[in-house]
């Protein structure tokens, strides 16, 4: 696996990605991120009841993760499920994760 260092990216990326992690950086939306790891693909209702929160609210957080490039989404007939756009976002949840262990 090719890892890119900071230093190898340009201005655009570099606000891109700041963009994107600033959108992660909220509670519900991390869990959001949580529930579609793995390739899975969640409607809003099915994110909503898995987390216990308002529809409302649910896409609220939805709209901002794929606003920022960190979602995408797909119709199904009269539903649209939100999956990971970068599978390796997982990654960068995982090592913040072990640097709060302490």
């Amino acid at each position: 696996m090719f890892i890119m260092k900071i230093q190898d990216l340009d201005p655009e990326s570099l606000e891109k990605a700041a963009a994107m992690l600033k959108a992660i950086a909220h509670p519900l939306r991390i869990s959001i991120i949580n529930l579609l790891e793995d390739g899975k693909r969640l409607t809003v209702t099915e994110i909503h009841h898995q987390l216990g929160i308002e529809q409302a609210a649910a896409s609220h957080h939805l709209v901002i993760l794929k606003d920022r490039g960190v979602l995408s989404s797909s119709r199904e007939g009269k539903h649209t499920r939100y999956y990971l756009k970068h599978p390796n976002l997982k990654v960068i949840l995982a090592g913040v994760g072990e640097c709060c262990k302490e």
